[in-house]
């Protein structure tokens, strides 16, 4: 089984690694050996090695940013997603892809089930979904993983960035009004390890895996319970903050002008997954923790 890893070296490529290994020859790709805006490139990589599983996990995720880099937003999540699509049809193997919970405008109350109707709010939001179509039309096999508020120990993201502030400033104000379930780049990897596994050796099953599943964590917070949250949990095991828990306030996002519309909803219902894979998901609060442990190893 030979398994290609696109996007190695982001939050949740990097977690893909260690979870696709004990599956088959994985060969490991960055963006620097895979470039999703070299399509050229990328034939060349999939005809040479002929993976039998092709797992995406780059994608361009700068948010406000692609509302003025349109093409280039379109190019990665949308175009070359196409040519892999069509590339895995061609050789007859898997692909694994990831999309985001951008793909609704969170006016919905409740949980967004996969059969929702999307509608994007942002430039981002709508090239994920021109991927996720795109990947559909070809008639490949696939599994496309859903997520939401993705955090991880690597990168750039809301967790790292809290623990940060909270050292550097006295005061913080993080938005209230929009709700989700932070998401660790390790489940996610994890999980799809499992789901892979699955659809590949479960010959007792008749149902056909191929599909688009959501996975995220139960339970649901806000940015600024989870804020208050983090800072909390590593106070407890001693480490110390500028920030006190009373000063850190709640904001409309109207007072937190960003370029691209963001869902106030963002909770994505997982039943589909834990029943076709039978696997369980754990809290937000658990999954978190693990990640926490990871980055104060010996305060935790």
């Amino acid at each position: 089984m030979r398994i290609l890893l696109l996007g190695a070296n982001g939050q949740v490529g990097w977690e893909l690694q260690r979870s696709l290994m004990p599956l088959g020859q994985l060969k490991s790709c960055d963006r620097y050996t895979a470039n999703l805006e070299d399509l050229a490139g990328l034939q060349k990589i999939i005809r040479e090695y002929e993976p039998n599983i092709i797992v995406n996990a780059a994608a361009y995720t700068s948010v406000d940013k692609a509302e003025s880099e349109k093409k280039k937003a379109y190019c990665i999540n949308y175009e070359a997603v196409a040519f892999l699509a069509e590339e895995s049809k061609n050789i007859n193997a898997w692909l694994i892809h990831y999309s985001s919970d951008y793909i609704f405008d969170g006016k919905k109350i409740g949980a967004y089930t996969e059969f929702d109707e999307p509608n994007p709010l942002s430039v981002y939001g709508m090239s994920k979904l021109k991927g996720e179509k795109s990947i559909i039309k070809s008639g490949c096999k696939y599994m496309i993983f859903r997520t939401s508020w993705v955090y991880s120990t690597r990168g750039n993201n809301f967790v790292k960035t809290m623990i940060r502030l909270g050292k550097e400033q006295s005061n913080m104000r993080i938005v209230s009004d929009q709700i989700g379930a932070p998401t660790s780049a390790e489940l996610i990897a994890d999980i799809s390890a499992i789901c892979l596994r699955n659809a590949l050796y479960d010959k007792c099953s008749k149902k056909n895996k191929s599909g688009i599943y959501h996975l995220s964590p139960k339970g649901k917070t806000s940015w600024y319970c989870l804020a208050k949250h983090i800072i909390e949990e590593l106070t407890k095991v001693g480490d110390t903050f500028c920030v006190n828990l009373e000063d850190i306030y709640p904001i409309n996002t109207a007072e937190y002008p960003v370029l691209a519309k963001r869902p106030h909803n963002s909770l994505l219902e997982t039943q589909k997954i834990q029943s076709m894979f039978n696997v369980y998901l754990p809290h937000w609060k658990i999954v978190l923790s693990k990640t926490l442990q990871d980055i104060y190893p010996h305060k935790i």
